[in-house]
Parts: structure tokens; C-alpha cells; sequence
């Protein structure tokens, strides 16, 4: 299994690790801007928000994403955790979780791609996934095969594109607002169904 890193990545990702016990994390494409690399996306009283991580701009357009360094010219991390927090203060879980995650808006990573493996950990842990080894390639390659995603998890690629996956329908915060809005962060589906979110993502898996 071929995945890019990301930023808390969005539930289709995580789909992706069950039924694995290995998977490789792209280091050696060239970085790529308005993706879930930096990105991702969460449920707030006025609708889907975007959170981003901004990056130090690299002296050449070719920057390999493991060398992509955070930026920490403005107090993103505190707008981050502001937003969530009022997102999902509410939640059933969210008191159950958040403390466990606080670090990552507290501490200063230096390079994204170290952040977002750390994100990615923690995340394998707080949702109780089988053992899984990550591992990040050493060089580039064109794959073709049915198990490489990393250019098919976009903001800009239709998750009803994948047909691996299915978005099934959970209780949200404010869905009764807005409706409910599929394939956000692992973040909303763990604070609304906790204990629940491994059984949630095995049956989004084709």
C-alpha cells in the first residue's frame, strides 16, 4: 500500500490501512501544494474548515516533500486548536481524545512530513488499529497498481471516485444544520463515534 503523507488525513485515507500490515509513505515526490499533505478538513458551526499547515517556500520548485519545513510566522497552531475545539468541544468524545493530540499544536515540528508520521501514530493508536509498520520510500517511482493512492486522496479528486470506498452517514455535530458532510478528517469521526471509529472505517472498505 502506497500512501503520501498527510495532515490528519480524511476518512477515505484511513479506510486504506485496514486488512494491511505494512504501508509505504511517499518522502521523494516533489511537494505539493493544496493538498491533504498540509491540509485537512473539519466540521464547524458555520461549515467545512480547512486548516492548514503553512510551509517555508524552498529555494527550487522541486522540494521533495520529506524536505518541506513548517512555517511558524504566524500562530497557526493556536487558530488550529481554537477552531477544533470550538467544533468539537460538544462532541460525545472529544474529551475522551483531545489530550492525547494537544501536543501537536504545542510543540514545534520542523518538518512536516516528521509532524504528520507522529499524527499518524497516534492516530493508529487512539483508534485501536491491528499493528501496523510504516515505512517511507527512498526514492521515487511511477506505480500504476491498484494499491497506490498517493495522488488519488485529493481535496480536488472526488472521493466517489475510489471505488474502494464508501462514505457511510454518522450522527455530527452540526448536521441538523447543515446536513452531513462526507469524508472529513479522521478527527470528526473520532470525537463522534470514538470506540466505534475502527468498526466505522471497516465498513466504509469495499
Amino acid at each position: 500500500m502506497l500512501l503520501s503523507t498527510a495532515f490528519f488525513p480524511p476518512i477515505q485515507y484511513f479506510t486504506k490501512l485496514y486488512g494491511q500490515s505494512k504501508i509505504s509513505l511517499e518522502a521523494c515526490e516533489n511537494y505539493q501544494k493544496q493538498s491533504y499533505r498540509n491540509r485537512c478538513c473539519i466540521y464547524g458551526a458555520n461549515g467545512v474548515i480547512c486548516l492548514n499547515v503553512p510551509i517555508l517556500k524552498g529555494r527550487s520548485p522541486g522540494m521533495l516533500v520529506k524536505d518541506a519545513r513548517i512555517s511558524y510566522a504566524t500562530t497557526w497552531q493556536k487558530q488550529h486548536l481554537k477552531s477544533i475545539e470550538s467544533a468539537y468541544k460538544n462532541s460525545p468524545f472529544f474529551e475522551f481524545y483531545i489530550d492525547e493530540l494537544y501536543r501537536f499544536w504545542n510543540e514545534k515540528f520542523e518538518f512536516l512530513f516528521d509532524l504528520n508520521t507522529q499524527v499518524m501514530n497516534c492516530l493508529i493508536k487512539l483508534i485501536e488499529l491491528p499493528e501496523l509498520e510504516i515505512v517511507e520510500t527512498k526514492h521515487f517511482k511511477v506505480n500504476t497498481s491498484n494499491e497506490d493512492f498517493r495522488f488519488s486522496i485529493h481535496p480536488k479528486v472526488s472521493y466517489t471516485d475510489d471505488e474502494t470506498f464508501t462514505a457511510r452517514e454518522y450522527q455530527q455535530v452540526f448536521s441538523e444544520r447543515f446536513g452531513f458532510k462526507a469524508n472529513l478528517s479522521i478527527l470528526d469521526l473520532l470525537f463522534l463515534k470514538g470506540p466505534e471509529t475502527d468498526l466505522y472505517l471497516k465498513t466504509c472498505k469495499k
